[in-house]
C-alpha cells in the first residue's frame, strides 16, 4: 500500500477542510502531509532509538492566523465526522478510528461518537467564547 494513499484529503468546493492521517501511515524519516500554506503544519517523525535532533530554538515571528484550526487524535474508538459547507448544509462524511489523527482546516463540522471514544484536541488559542458558530445537524446526512 503506497503511503499517500494513507492520506486523505476532504475538501468542500476548492477549500481543503480537512488532512486525515490515517493510523497505518508509518513512512521513514519526517513527512510533512500538510500544504505548505496552511496555518497548521502536521508531521509525522519515524526515527531509530539513538537518533538525535539538534537542540534549537524558534524565532519569534508574528503570523496573522485568521481562523481556528484544530488537530483531533483518536486514542480509542470510532467517531463519525460530518462536513458542511458555509450555508450549514452536509456535503460529506467520513469515519475516523484509533490510531487517525484529523486536522481540521475550515469548514463546518460536526462529530458522533460511534464507540466509547478518546480524543486529544491540539487548537491555536487562546480560546474566545464567541469562536464558534453552532447551528442544528440535519437529519438527511448522505
Amino acid at each position: 500500500m503506497r503511503l499517500r494513499s494513507q492520506i486523505e484529503q476532504i475538501s468542500v468546493g476548492e477549500k481543503i477542510v480537512a488532512i486525515i492521517v490515517r493510523s497505518r501511515f508509518n513512512p521513514n524519516g519526517i513527512e510533512f502531509v500538510t500544504p505548505e500554506h496552511l496555518d497548521l503544519q502536521v508531521g509525522y517523525m519515524s526515527r531509530p532509538s539513538g537518533y538525535e535532533i539538534q537542540p534549537h530554538i524558534h524565532v519569534p515571528r508574528t503570523r496573522m492566523v485568521e481562523t481556528t484550526q484544530e488537530v483531533l487524535f483518536v486514542r480509542k474508538g470510532n467517531v463519525r465526522v460530518d462536513f458542511y459547507n458555509d450555508e450549514h448544509r452536509h456535503v460529506k462524511s467520513t469515519q475516523i478510528s484509533s490510531g487517525d489523527l484529523i486536522l481540521l482546516t475550515g469548514g463546518g463540522h460536526g462529530f458522533e461518537m460511534l464507540d466509547d471514544t478518546e480524543l486529544i484536541e491540539v487548537k491555536q488559542g487562546p480560546h474566545l467564547p464567541d469562536d464558534k458558530i453552532r447551528f442544528n445537524s440535519p437529519s438527511n446526512k448522505e
